[in-house]
């Protein structure tokens, strides 16, 4: 069995993250990012907007980010962890199709200096990677799948049906598969994230390119492949998973999701998207709580440990650092199972 990541730090008490930022407009968040001094920070996918089979093209798109006074910073100062989505990894909507997913992966994991020996270098199925920090009662696991280099093919509306149902309802062009066999992980990632969810860390934050607890947007979500979805909700139950946080991007948009359909505890999902790009068509949500937000954002997931039962605050916040929207609970509430 592949083994984690193991971070030497401890376990980390304020964690960033984000996604969705364009290598060709100006970033300003990153200065309210680097004023917070976080432990760790996480992005997300759509970390440039690539978007080419041209290898070089996409290497220069990736310096591009590199350059930004911003990033640079946040780079000296913070760890950093991340995971693509479709435009980092090339391509709209990119699955298993994509013909230079190989050369891609070793742009994509030079530029963020994954270590020579990493096995996300060479797996068949993807860069699928999990971290591991603190120790103790004060530990957290951080969760990155891959939901882009096995995945089956989405399955499509006809543009008929998309311009006269799907748009005027801020919906997408895709439906969920009806094919139970397909996924966006394929078994070898599963059987990876199943050992992953069964390990004893106080805190799994599972982070996702896509949005996991939306039912349904008609955009790529973990909806559009109800088998994996369901299969992660019955793995959690079926091994007495505590502890599991969701964090995801790509959306454009930013919202926190509750759930607690047939489970023991509520799952909470927090969408932080993007760190330029915004869409204002945002799609229905029952799972949402609150209200979305449209502008530009990025997430803050604190843990206090010092408390006897840790207390979890996850929130959104703009441009300036400002917050936007929270939610607060403690770990005992996500935490049911002896």
């Amino acid at each position: 069995m592949l083994v984690s990541s193991v971070s030497a730090i401890a376990a980390p008490s304020k964690i960033l993250f984000g996604s969705c930022g364009h290598q060709d407009k100006a970033i300003p968040i990153f200065d309210a990012i680097n004023k917070e001094q976080a432990d760790l920070f996480m992005f997300l996918g759509d970390n440039i907007y690539g978007d080419t089979e041209d290898m070089t093209v996409l290497a220069d798109k990736y310096q591009r980010l590199g350059q930004k006074p911003g990033f640079k910073t946040l780079r000296a100062n913070t760890p950093i962890i991340a995971m693509w989505d479709d435009h980092d990894y090339g391509e709209n909507d990119a699955g298993s199709e994509y013909p230079k997913k190989q050369q891609s992966r070793k742009i994509m994991l030079d530029f963020w200096q994954e270590p020579a020996g990493s096995a996300r270098r060479t797996r068949e199925d993807g860069i699928y990677t999990s971290y591991t920090y603190g120790e103790g009662e004060q530990t957290v696991k951080v969760i990155m799948p891959d939901l882009r280099f096995n995945r089956a093919p989405l399955n499509h509306v006809s543009a008929m049906t998309y311009q006269l149902e799907r748009k005027p309802a801020k919906q997408g062009p895709y439906s969920p598969t009806t094919d139970k066999n397909a996924s966006m992980l394929g078994e070898s990632q599963w059987q990876w994230l199943e050992q992953e969810l069964k390990s004893d860390e106080k805190i799994k934050i599972i982070a996702s390119s896509l949005q996991l607890l939306a039912d349904f947007t008609g955009w790529e979500s973990w909806a559009n492949y109800p088998a994996d979805r369901e299969r992660l909700f019955a793995l959690i139950k079926k091994h007495k998973v505590n502890g599991v946080i969701i964090v995801s991007g790509d959306t454009h948009w930013g919202e926190l999701s509750k759930y607690q359909q047939n489970l023991d505890y509520p799952l909470y999902e927090m969408t932080s998207s993007g760190l330029t790009e915004k869409w204002k068509d945002v799609s229905p949500n029952k799972h949402r709580v609150g209200d979305y937000t449209h502008e530009v954002n990025y997430g803050d997931l604190t843990i206090d440990w010092q408390k006897a039962d840790p207390t979890i605050r996850i929130a959104l916040k703009g441009i300036k650092g400002d917050e936007i929207m929270h939610t607060e609970f403690t770990l005992s509430t996500i935490s049911p199972y002896q």
